[in-house]
């Protein structure tokens, strides 16, 4: 008697990521975190010094934590000067957002987060999306 095969879709592999693309990822998204913190830390440190009076201690603190972000931005393992910057508004977006709530009370509406879940959709796009060539 011969035992029939089903003819059916092949056996996968189940997947597996590829280390150096897994370790690429997790620099870019930890360097897009911090340069958000010291981009948009940076910022309220002035618009407190200034519009608050904080004093201009706090605001050359804001000015210092901008350079930072400069610094921290460029260390991207991605060469592309323009997709970085245009993938980090994405990061920017969603960051401002969770800085005002963390850190002066502002409390979004679903429409702030759907923004923000939109552009965060979008750096995965530009930063992390295969690419031929």
């Amino acid at each position: 008697m011969v035992e029939s095969r089903r003819a059916g879709p092949p056996a996968t592999q189940p997947l597996r990521l590829d280390r150096k693309v897994t370790s690429v990822v997790l620099k870019s998204v930890v360097l897009f975190v911090l340069a958000a913190i010291a981009e948009i830390g940076g910022a309220y440190l002035v618009w407190i010094g200034l519009r608050d009076g904080r004093g201009a201690v706090i605001t050359i603190l804001g000015g210092l934590a901008l350079m930072a972000y400069g610094v921290i931005a460029s260390l991207q393992p991605e060469d592309e000067f323009g997709r970085v910057l245009a993938a980090y508004g994405g990061v920017f977006i969603a960051g401002s957002l969770a800085w005002g709530m963390a850190f002066d009370g502002f409390r979004p509406d679903r429409f702030d987060i759907i923004g923000a879940l939109i552009a965060l959709i979008g750096v995965a796009v530009i930063m992390y999306s295969p690419r031929g060539g």
